[in-house]
């Protein structure tokens, strides 16, 4: 017996609010971040910048709002979120989110709120985007390891989420050194950021060749195809974090530590940006197959921004310290992806909220199992 096909819920249903709605307030708190450091600048974008970021803050407001209902409306649907291996990764957005938007307060934001109010909102979300992002590292892959029971071929790029919220606190953390005590204050937080970045690369190291075997061997259905960009995340953002070290170190920690921080920025960036664009182009040309085969709008359409802003900003902090226009001008390129691919996630969200889709309950399980072609060893099929 077929059942009758789910009814759309309501645009502003909150039961099926997942962790993954966090990745529109990163993609879109980037936006800000990263053209703001451009090499050059349209004029009035920066006031355009200033207003992309305050949307950031609202969204983050908004969707904290809509968690705290889900928790307290839907416990059930929370807590099957936190145990379902497809969903609990996402966690690491909610770090990410804060993160995402304290950044932006020092970037762009002080322009609206004004330094001072920006340096405390800064430091309330950086404090809690790094309790909240070392939390998910821990307890999500523990979780998958005792609850989820995942197999390698399992592996997607999601499982990298909780893993990258450390190295994201790395990035933005230097930020707020030049507004702490001289001394052991200052030098403090740029070594805890210099420990989050080696915890967070650390254990992507051991987890990426999971998700890049996964893509060689056996695919990923079409929906993830787009989180394959996610793997751009730690490659970005940790370049990003060495160049933020190399800005600030300089009388904060002494020589030769704050020299060999210039080094790093140049000899670990470099290598790791060229095989960023080495995976640019492997996950574009699978969207690009994902398309062609019938992929429609999702919310993992959002993959598309945040990953390609922290190469943005990676390119921008390599500008900085080579002085190269090899890199300024893929920062502007990328850049423009960026607004580009942003704008298209914004727009299907949209729609997909009005049409009461992107909230929808998952769909009847068929009654009967649709056949499936099978390919043996030998090449045959049956």
């Amino acid at each position: 017996m077929v059942t009758a096909a789910q009814p759309l819920a309501h645009p502003l249903s909150v039961r099926h609010l997942g962790p993954n709605w966090y990745a529109t307030v990163m993609g879109t708190a980037v936006v800000a971040t990263a053209g703001a450091s451009l090499p050059s600048h349209a004029p009035g974008l920066r006031g355009v910048l200033v207003g992309v970021w305050a949307l950031s803050l609202v969204l983050l407001l908004v969707l904290l709002g809509g968690r705290a209902a889900h928790w307290n409306r839907h416990r059930d649907q929370a807590r099957a979120h936190l145990l379902d291996p497809a969903t609990a990764p996402f966690y690491g957005c909610l770090a990410m989110a804060l993160l995402a938007v304290g950044g932006g307060a020092l970037t762009v934001g002080r322009d609206l709120i004004g330094l001072r109010a920006a340096v405390a909102l800064d430091a309330a979300l950086f404090t809690a985007g790094t309790v909240t992002g070392l939390a998910a590292a821990v307890a999500v892959p523990y979780l998958m390891a005792v609850r989820h029971r995942v197999e390698p071929g399992q592996a997607t790029p999601v499982w990298l989420l909780p893993l990258v919220a450390p190295m994201v606190s790395a990035a933005v953390g230097p930020l707020l050194v030049p507004h702490l005590p001289p001394g052991q204050a200052q030098e403090t937080l740029l070594l805890v950021c210099f420990a989050l970045f080696g915890l967070s690369l650390l254990a992507t190291l051991v987890m990426l060749p999971l998700v890049f075997a996964r893509s060689l061997t056996g695919g990923l259905p079409l929906a993830l195809t787009p989180t394959l960009f996610l793997v751009l995340g730690p490659l970005g953002q940790s370049t990003t974090a060495v160049g933020a070290f190399a800005d600030v170190a300089p009388g904060v920690v002494p020589k030769p530590y704050s020299e060999g921080f210039g080094a790093l920025a140049v000899l670990y960036g470099v290598p790791v940006m060229g095989f960023a664009l080495l995976w640019f182009c492997l996950a574009a040309a699978h969207v690009l197959r994902a398309r062609r085969h019938g992929m429609r709008f999702s919310m993992t359409w959002w993959s598309f921004t945040f990953p390609v802003g922290t190469c943005v900003t990676g390119a921008e902090a390599l500008a900085r310290h080579t002085g190269l226009v090899a890199y300024a001008g893929p920062a502007v390129v990328l850049y423009a992806v960026l607004v580009a691919a942003w704008g298209t996630a914004v727009v299907g969200t949209a729609r997909g909220l009005l049409r009461g889709e992107l909230l929808a309950g998952p769909g009847p399980v068929p009654a009967a199992p649709r056949p499936v072609t099978v390919r043996t060893t030998s090449g045959a099929v049956r």
